[in-house]
């Protein structure tokens, strides 16, 4: 069990995981994910470590669109946004790329969420595991992390 599973476990919300096998060789983590599992991208989510003038901060977009950086710092209140180097993403969250999951971080960073999440029923996003996605409720998810629904995409 992941972090991310044992959050969501603990809060009691409504959750599904859905496995898949995991190509080493894919070029996108998230796309291969919808692919695999049969899903539309978008109600699949990438979670993305940014830093807004120094602080980082948690992105989800769904995984065939991109983070408007410019969006992100100025939801963020800042100046400035870059995205996290992978050792950075890794060391603040706990997980390994391709795994970042927005639950059981090891740090917990602000979440800001694509408003386009909340079209639709549930979200499809990391489970904590490479292979692994949680689907569970955007309203669900913004309770458990204080996310907060911006427009982000582009």
């Amino acid at each position: 069990m992941t972090p991310a599973v044992k959050m969501a476990e603990d809060a009691g919300v409504d959750f599904r995981l859905h496995r898949y096998q995991h190509d080493p060789g894919a070029e996108s983590y998230g796309l291969e994910a919808a692919e695999l599992l049969d899903l539309d991208p978008r109600r699949v989510f990438k979670t993305l470590l940014a830093v807004v003038d120094e602080q980082p901060q948690v992105a989800m977009v769904p995984v065939h669109l991109s983070l408007d950086l410019k969006a992100l710092a100025k939801a963020a209140g800042g100046k400035k946004a870059q995205m996290a180097d992978a050792d950075l993403a890794q060391r603040v969250t706990g997980y390994v790329l391709g795994g970042i999951s927005p639950l059981g971080q090891k740090r917990r960073s602000p979440l800001w969420l694509d408003q386009s999440a909340l079209s639709f029923d549930t979200l499809y996003m990391s489970a904590g595991r490479r292979g692994l996605e949680i689907e569970m409720a955007a309203v669900d998810l913004l309770a458990l992390t204080a996310g907060q629904c911006v427009a982000l995409a582009r």
